[in-house]
């Protein structure tokens, strides 16, 4: 069975920015904006069944920092393309206008897996490129920035996530 791949972003998608009122703050650290981040947040991910992987700016700072303080291992991280080839590719293709700068290195990480992306600038041009182009399932989660990742969310995704297994694991077959 595949596992499904789960790309997470940290900046508005693990740790929220903006919001109504003052963030809660979760300890202390020399970092400015980890104490913005829940701990109990890496059980919760870790407990959706899927392979998480980096998908962020903060490249290996995200194992330094972010793993130790989820109490996550050290994680994959997805290594992104030079910014000079940004844009480059895909001025031509339907879709190719708005496209979020990660979502062609995502689709060739997960390499016609099924995945998920968790993301606070996902857009209706990323989605509909990911659907012309993976050949497997995949769900572009948009999270709201000024909030982080939330209850709610972890719920969908782990509900989609779970489809995927079932999809895998077919039932008895019927008498």
């Amino acid at each position: 069975m595949t596992s499904v791949l789960l790309f997470l972003d940290i900046d508005g998608t693990l740790i929220p920015f903006g919001g109504p009122g003052p963030h809660p703050v979760y300890g202390t650290s020399p970092h400015p904006l980890l104490p913005r981040l829940d701990p109990a947040l890496g059980p919760r991910l870790r407990a959706l069944g899927a392979e998480l992987v980096w998908a962020t700016t903060w490249l290996d700072d995200a194992n330094d920092l972010l793993s130790p303080w989820l109490g996550l291992p050290a994680l994959p991280v997805v290594r992104w393309p030079d910014g000079d080839d940004e844009g480059d590719e895909g001025a031509d293709e339907p879709h190719g206008v708005g496209l979020h700068w990660k979502t062609r290195p995502l689709v060739e990480w997960a390499a016609g897996r099924p995945f998920v992306w968790v993301d606070d600038e996902i857009s209706g041009a990323d989605r509909a490129w990911v659907a012309d182009r993976h050949p497997g399932p995949a769900l572009l989660y948009r999270v709201d920035h000024r909030l982080g990742l939330v209850d709610a969310d972890l719920a969908a995704v782990g509900e989609w996530i779970g489809r995927q297994g079932e999809a895998q694991c077919p039932g008895d077959p019927v008498a």
